[in-house]
C-alpha cells in the first residue's frame, strides 16, 4: 500500500511549516506601504493631530519618513488654528507635538508710557497671564524690554496668519510669534551681537540693582527713565528716595 495514501496527508518529502510560526509585523507594514501610494500617505498623515502624527512615526520606516517631514509637521501644527504658515525651525522636534494656544503669542512692541495693565486691557487678557508668560516678577519689568509676548485669548486672530518661531530670552520660552502690525524689517543683526548686547544690558542692570539695593524691576525702571545711564539712574533713585523721606518726615 502507498504510504502517502495511508497517511492521508501531503507528500512526506515536502517540508512542513514550523509549529507556532507567527506573521512578521514589519513584513505586514512593508506590504501595506507597497499598497499605499506615497502621496496618499502624506495627505492622510498631515491631517492627523500632532500627537497622533508622532505615534504614526512608530509604524514603520516609510511612515516615519513622512511623519518627520517639515511640511507635514507644519501642516498638522497649523491646522487646529487656521494658521497659514509657520516660518523658522524650532530647537527640538518636540515643539511640533504640542499645538496648543500656549505655543503661540502676539508680539507687542513696548512704547514709552506703556504699562502692564494698559497692555492687558488692550489685548483683553489678564495682567497675571502677561507677567507669567513673560517671566516677569513685577510690573516694572516692562521697562527693561523692547517687547512683550501676549498670550492668545481669541484663536480667531490666528486665521490665515504667518507666525515666526522665536526663542524669547526674557520670557525663556520658544513660541510661534504673530505680529499684528507686520514683522519689523531690517533684522540683520547677528545672533552673536544680540547675545552680547543682552549680556551687556544685564551687567548694567545687575550693577544698578546692587548699588541701589533694589529688585530687578525697580532697577530696570530707573535705567529706563534715565535712558540707560547707570549714574543718572542712581541719581534719579536718590532724588525719589529723598523726596519720600521728606514726605514721611512731614
Amino acid at each position: 500500500m502507498d504510504s502517502r495514501g495511508a497517511a492521508g496527508g501531503p507528500d512526506a518529502s515536502s517540508p512542513a511549516d514550523p509549529p507556532g510560526a507567527e506573521p512578521d509585523p514589519a513584513a505586514d507594514s512593508d506590504a501595506m506601504d507597497a499598497r499605499l501610494p506615497a502621496d496618499l500617505l502624506r495627505a492622510v498623515l498631515q491631517r492627523l493631530p500632532p500627537i497622533d502624527l508622532a505615534r504614526s512615526a512608530c509604524v514603520c520606516r516609510a511612515w516615519r519618513a513622512v511623519a518627520s517631514d517639515r511640511a507635514v509637521l507644519e501642516a498638522a501644527f497649523c491646522a487646529p488654528w487656521g494658521v497659514r504658515r509657520v516660518v523658522g525651525e524650532p530647537e527640538t522636534q518636540a515643539f511640533w507635538r504640542v499645538a496648543t494656544l500656549g505655543r503661540f503669542a502676539l508680539s507687542h512692541a513696548v512704547r514709552r508710557g506703556d504699562t502692564v495693565p494698559g497692555v492687558a486691557l488692550k489685548y483683553s487678557v489678564q495682567v497675571t497671564d502677561i507677567k507669567r508668560f513673560n517671566n516677569m516678577m513685577s510690573d516694572h519689568g516692562i521697562y527693561s524690554r523692547e517687547r512683550l509676548l501676549i498670550p492668545i485669548s481669541n484663536p480667531e486672530i490666528l486665521l490665515g496668519s504667518t507666525c515666526y518661531i522665536e526663542m524669547d530670552h526674557n520670557a525663556k520660552r520658544e513660541v510661534a510669534v504673530f505680529y499684528p502690525e507686520g514683522r519689523p524689517g531690517g533684522k540683520t543683526e547677528s545672533l552673536a551681537n544680540t547675545v552680547s548686547a543682552q549680556r551687556r544690558s544685564r551687567r548694567i542692570l545687575e550693577s544698578v540693582r546692587r548699588s541701589l539695593h533694589v529688585d530687578d524691576g525697580t532697577a530696570a525702571y530707573y535705567l529706563s527713565v534715565s535712558e540707560g545711564d547707570p549714574r543718572a539712574a542712581m541719581m534719579e533713585y536718590s532724588e525719589d528716595l529723598m523726596w519720600e523721606l521728606q514726605r514721611t518726615g512731614q
